[in-house]
């Protein structure tokens, strides 16, 4: 069954250590971002760990090919299961990472390419690339796809896309390809400000393997109800999919 991320997207470490307690055995795996990693550093990690929860790190690297090669290292060193950098370093950089992360002991953690963020929209991506906005259509797709094949042949273990393009990216990409989707709202609740979302159900359907939730969690008065309500839509959609995969 696909797998529910938390984001701990807080303002401190005892913040989303405290979240963490209150949400219990039923959340098993958390984010750690930039904000928090920057603001509580590898301690935020390790007190995850000593609670025995998994922990997808998210520092989307992009840097020169050997100073990624050391990020990644010492990453693996934490023990995170999962660690993000961005296609757009190249491959190079990509096969870098993959090296370095083979060559440390033990279990390293699962290499995601970063494709195109959930805050950016066709309009925004054209912008960036160059593109006129009028060829705009179907370019965030045909981009992200583009994108996991570059991840795919550089030796990275999945890809991080908004739920919007992950029908197209498994249908392009089996399992045991690796599809982590943010931008995860349940029905009804404002996208915020990202702007490639989908339900918990909608991503499961589309083949997902991890679905990443942050403010439908953490932004409400009572953050374990709002989980489980998570999982049981995850639940739901499986038992109505069986065809969804199981990471």
């Amino acid at each position: 069954m696909a797998e529910v991320i938390v984001a701990l997207d807080t303002r401190t470490a005892d913040e989303a250590l405290g979240l963490v307690d209150e949400l219990g055995s039923p959340a098993k795996y958390f984010k750690v971002g930039l904000e928090l990693f920057t603001r509580g550093g590898p301690a935020v990690v390790h007190a995850l760990r000593e609670r025995g929860k998994r922990v997808f790190l998210d520092l989307k690297l992009h840097d020169i090919p050997n100073t990624v090669a050391g990020a990644v290292k010492a990453a693996s060193a934490l023990e995170v299961d999962l660690l993000t950098l961005h296609v757009s370093g190249g491959r190079a950089m990509m096969e870098a990472a993959r090296e370095a992360a083979e060559a440390v002991p033990g279990t390293p953690p699962r290499l995601l390419g970063v494709t195109v963020l959930t805050s950016l929209d066709r309009g925004q991506l054209a912008r960036i690339w160059g593109r006129s906005t009028d060829d705009a259509d179907g370019g965030v797709e045909e981009d992200v796809v583009r994108l996991a094949e570059l991840a795919r042949g550089s030796g990275l273990d999945g890809v991080v896309a908004s739920p919007q393009e992950a029908r197209a990216l498994r249908r392009a990409f089996p399992q045991p390809f690796l599809l982590v989707t943010p931008g995860i709202r349940p029905a009804g609740r404002a996208p915020d400000d990202q702007r490639r979302t989908a339900t918990p159900g909608e991503a499961v359907e589309a083949g997902a393997d991890f679905l990443v939730v942050g403010r439908a969690v953490t932004g409400t008065r009572d953050p374990a109800p709002s989980f489980q309500a998570i999982l049981s839509q995850v639940r739901r959609a499986h038992s109505t999919s069986p065809e969804a995969g199981v990471p």
